[in-house]
């Protein structure tokens, strides 16, 4: 609009005659302003928010929407401040899926009542077990009268029935292992067997030495007392129990040499172990026998000297050696 244009008409709008006409005049012409303003926000290409700007998002409340904006007050307030639809802070609620019925929840399952039944015994010593306890089972078990041997460390049967007639004495299954139970009653009843209960010599007393014994390193081995003594110059350094072979196949006796040793021997003749084998005459050895520390004097050898101790015959096999004499007399 020119500036004549807004003289005229606040000249028009001031005199006292044409105050009416005045008043009209404006009007057109303030509505010829918006709608050239109108045209001119039209005519620009419009992006994607246009729509948004010109309409408040529906709210997501309850509120009603507030009015929209109209030609006569474009957007101002009674005070002449412009005002703004804050944004709405949540969105609008959209259609819910349906809700799954919850699963129901099992119930915990009852709590098992502790037991009040003492434990079983359980089980230490049985047939198989060997080692410095089984020795010290035999030897209280011989205090009392219930092992008629020396400890030898093996659990064979004579361990076994040993185990069985002191259960069955004192009124517990007799199974023949040694339980909790068992070995409780034991030590009850014995005392700390000492080094000599524990690790006898020989079950009898060793035999006066054969003249050829009392020199030089030897195995000097009796049949009468069936024991054997590791001398050297005439002096004893070990001593343990021994059996010999059967009537059908018997220990030669005589003065032999060690001639080959074998620690874990099995005999290919008979395919049974031959531990710490000391050979001193064709395939006849000293060894350590299973059989006879499970069995006692109730078997013999194949011809052999069977030692009952494996931690005797064990220490003998370290010390000996090749060339060492083996003496075998009545």
């Amino acid at each position: 609009m020119a500036d004549s244009d807004v003289g005229a008409a606040s000249d028009a709008y001031g005199s006292e005659g044409g105050g009416r006409r005045s008043g009209r005049a404006v009007t057109v012409a303030a509505a010829g302003v918006l709608a050239m303003a109108t045209l001119a926000v039209g005519c620009g290409p419009q992006g994607p928010g246009a729509d948004a700007l010109r309409q408040p998002p529906a709210r997501a409340t309850t509120a009603p929407p507030a009015p929209s904006s109209s030609p006569t007050d474009d957007g101002k307030g009674a005070t002449g401040a412009v005002t703004t639809e804050p944004a709405p802070t949540t969105p609008p609620a959209s259609p819910s899926a349906p809700q799954q019925p919850a699963e129901p929840v099992p119930a915990p399952p009852p709590t098992a009542r502790p037991s009040t039944a003492p434990p079983p015994p359980r089980v230490l010593l049985r047939t198989g077990s060997e080692g410095p306890h089984v020795r010290e089972l035999q030897a209280r078990l011989r205090q009392i009268g219930h092992f008629g041997r020396t400890p030898t460390g093996y659990y064979g049967t004579v361990t076994a029935e040993a185990v069985r007639s002191f259960q069955a004495k004192r009124g517990t299954e007799a199974t023949g292992a040694t339980d909790t139970v068992t070995w409780r009653k034991l030590l009850a009843m014995t005392r700390t067997p000492t080094a000599d209960e524990l690790d006898p010599p020989t079950e009898r007393p060793v035999a006066e030495p054969d003249e050829r014994c009392l020199t030089g390193r030897v195995l000097c081995i009796s049949k009468k007392s069936r024991t054997l003594a590791w001398m050297i110059d005439g002096r004893v350094v070990s001593a343990m129990d021994v059996r010999f072979g059967s009537e059908y196949t018997p220990t030669r006796e005589g003065e032999f040499p060690v001639f080959w040793k074998s620690r874990d021997h099995v005999s290919t003749l008979y395919d049974t172990p031959m531990p710490y084998a000391l050979f001193f005459s064709g395939g006849q050895a000293v060894h350590y026998s299973a059989d006879f520390a499970a069995n006692g004097y109730g078997g013999a050898s194949h011809g052999c000297v069977n030692v009952r101790d494996k931690a005797k015959v064990a220490a003998l096999f370290d010390q000996v050696k090749n060339g060492d004499k083996v003496v075998i007399y009545w």
